[in-house]
C-alpha cells in the first residue's frame, strides 16, 4: 500500500540558512531524537547517509537529487528497520512573507496495509521532532 505523509512547518530561521543545513545532508543525529549517529559518505547527489536508530536498527539513504534553484532535496531510503518496502523523502524549503523558511518534508512509502497507519504516525512524529530540532540548532548558531 502506497502512503504519503507530509509535514509542513514555518520556522523562525531564514530560508537560506535552512536550505544550507538541509543541502549539506548531515546532522540528522543532532536534529532527530530517534537518530543516534549519522555519517555521510560522498558529496551531493549520489552521496549516502548512514544512520543508526536509538534502541537499534540501521538506516541508509541515497541522495537522489539536490536542486538549489527550487530548494529541493530528494533521498531514497535503501535500508530501513521499519516495515516498508519503498521509502522516498522530499524536503522543500519555501520563503515565507517575512523571509523566514517554510519547510515541507514529504515521505512517500510502501508497506503492507496493516503497517501503513503505524508507519505514517511514526514518520509524522519523527520528522516533526527532527524539524523542531533543526530549528533549535540553527537558532543557536546565530
Amino acid at each position: 500500500m502506497f502512503t504519503k505523509q507530509s509535514i509542513t512547518k514555518k520556522l523562525n530561521v531564514p530560508t537560506d540558512n535552512v536550505w544550507e543545513a538541509i543541502s549539506t545532508i548531515g546532522k540528522l543525529d543532532v536534529w532527530f531524537p530517534i537518530i543516534a549517529t549519522c555519517i555521510v559518505e560522498g558529496d551531493g547527489v549520489g552521496a549516502h547517509r548512514y544512520m543508526t536508530v536509538e534502541g537499534g536498527g540501521e538506516i541508509t539513504d541515497h541522495i537522489e537529487a539536490i536542486n538549489p534553484t527550487i530548494k529541493r532535496l530528494v533521498y531514497l531510503r535503501v535500508k530501513s528497520p521499519f516495515p516498508v518496502t519503498y521509502y522516498k523523502g522530499t524536503v522543500e524549503i519555501f520563503d515565507s512573507f517575512d523571509s523566514m523558511a517554510v519547510i515541507v518534508w514529504t515521505i512517500d512509502f510502501e508497506s503492507d496495509p496493516e503497517n501503513s497507519v503505524p508507519v505514517a504516525e511514526l514518520v509524522k512524529g519523527a520528522i516533526s521532532a527532527g524539524i523542531d530540532g533543526m530549528e533549535k540548532d540553527l537558532q543557536s548558531l546565530k
